[in-house]
């Protein structure tokens, strides 16, 4: 462990070089990665999945796979064939489900590492190990290019960095447990010299933005069971679009597995179309609550599932789905008992009647902005293009899910803190805490913090420093 274990040895009880630990942990996630998704593009090769594909093509299409999966843009440029023009431009609609193989084997690999390093020596190995990594990507475009599908040198070292760098930190920080193990900063001492005023905000903050997360879990959950709702409903029309097509089996099993790659895209899709927001699929095709615009979409099983063109008033109701997971959210933030600001007011104010709600308002509008500004980052990983046609836009508006799903948990998170007083079976008025309670559940909730918080002669909370 970072906190109090030793560094791993290797097989002769000799330990390795951190500086050279990083990257072979690293490398490891590069190259587990890879043959992940080489295995699966063979596997459809040899079943006749591509016609004039070949060995040498199918390891860089797996290649520029593993570079997309990684967010790393690709420049298409095909020739005309078919009747067609020649048609040039960029695909970036990146499959998050692949994308989540990277992320998992780093957040292994910070695990590793984590359990390597002394106090303060983790961002030896991590920024050796992502400069490696860096290294690889570049690498990667220059071996998989093609005249008609290549990335960046630059891009392909610099946008694989998020899922790892963000995985590794994540996996190191699970097993430490520890701040001041991962970047060698008591965070604890400097709360302890803060005013019991800064440490309130502090944790309020911090269970701000975790109750905001659990909205958008909660959302993302609802899209998922919704997409899943719909596919079985329209379980006919996506077997006619595979009959359709009629590539058999091994085109079917391609395509499938496409779809798989594309299924968090698809949940994204579904949890912007709940909140009201909707989604493109291509230009001059957009889908929402309110009915689908018509136009020529790809031939995707998937897509079968998408929405007539025109719905019954009652589908606006979906949008329930949304304010469901704010007031998810709102009973999870009264239950974690973090609500200083309504503390702060209390005893500025000591009339319940107008603090209560109006820190339970402040709070929703709180928690609907974290919640959007999550939802929005979601919004902008699954959208894209296809680099083809009319296929050069899909999926949500970021901006929009930002304002439709910040909205609705808002309304949510407001309802949820309301009611949580009911729900938990205590008084919804309750006294405002002491100055002594005040400090004791300030010092327990912010983040390292251990001793308590200092109070003035009258009783009252300290002012802020």
């Amino acid at each position: 462990m970072i906190t109090n274990g030793s560094p791993s040895p290797d097989r002769r009880g000799v330990p390795m070089p951190l500086w050279l630990q990083g990257p072979v942990e690293l490398g490891s996630v590069a190259l587990g990665s890879y043959l992940l998704i080489l295995f699966t593009v063979l596997m459809v090769w040899l079943a006749d999945g591509f016609d004039d594909l070949g060995l040498t093509g199918g390891f860089a299409l797996s290649g520029q796979v593993w570079l997309l999966a990684h967010l790393t843009p690709l420049e298409v440029a095909l020739d005309p064939g078919a009747g067609l023009p020649a048609t040039t431009g960029t695909l970036n609609l990146v499959p998050l489900g692949l994308t989540l193989l990277p992320f998992g084997l780093a957040w292994i690999a910070g695990r590793r590492l984590a359990r390597a390093c002394w106090e303060g020596q983790f961002w030896q190995p991590y920024l050796s190990g992502l400069a490696a990594y860096a290294g690889l990507g570049a690498l990667a475009a220059l071996l998989f290019g093609t005249d008609e599908v290549s990335a960046g040198p630059l891009a392909a070292a610099v946008f694989p960095l998020v899922p790892v760098a963000l995985g590794a930190l994540v996996g190191a920080y699970r097993t430490s447990r520890s701040l001041p193990g991962l970047i060698g900063v008591n965070a604890a001492a400097w709360v302890e010299r803060t005013s019991q005023y800064s440490r309130w905000t502090g944790s309020y903050l911090w269970a701000v933005l975790r109750a905001g997360f659990v909205a958008v879990v909660a959302g993302v959950g609802a899209g998922a069971a919704l997409l899943a709702a719909a596919l079985i409903w329209n379980w006919n029309d996506v077997i006619a679009v595979y009959q359709r097509l009629g590539t058999g089996a091994p085109g079917d099993t391609a395509l499938t597995a496409l779809q798989l790659g594309y299924l968090p895209n698809l949940v994204v899709y579904a949890l912007a179309w709940a909140t009201g927001a909707g989604f493109d699929v291509g230009s001059g095709v957009h889908t929402s609550p309110l009915g689908t615009d018509p136009g020529p979409v790809p031939l995707l099983p998937a897509l079968a599932a998408l929405p007539p063109a025109e719905l019954p008033p009652w589908a606006l109701g979906v949008v329930v789905l949304p304010l469901l997971a704010g007031v998810l959210a709102g009973w999870w933030f009264l239950r974690e008992g973090e609500n200083h600001l309504d503390d702060w007011m209390a005893i500025r104010l000591p009339a319940r009647w107008i603090t209560l709600p109006l820190s339970t308002l402040l709070t929703g509008v709180l928690i609907g902005a974290v919640a959007g500004a999550l939802g929005m980052l979601l919004g902008l990983l699954a959208h894209g293009s296809l680099g083809l046609g009319r296929l050069v836009d899909i999926g949500p508006d970021g901006l929009q899910v930002l304002l439709w799903f910040g909205a609705e948990v808002a309304v949510g998170a407001v309802i949820g803190c309301a009611a949580g007083p009911w729900l938990e079976h205590e008084p919804a008025f309750a006294p405002p805490r002491t100055a002594a309670q005040g400090a004791a559940v300030a010092a327990e909730g912010a983040p390292g913090a251990e001793a308590p918080a200092e109070s003035s002669a009258d009783g009252l909370p300290e002012p802020p420093r």
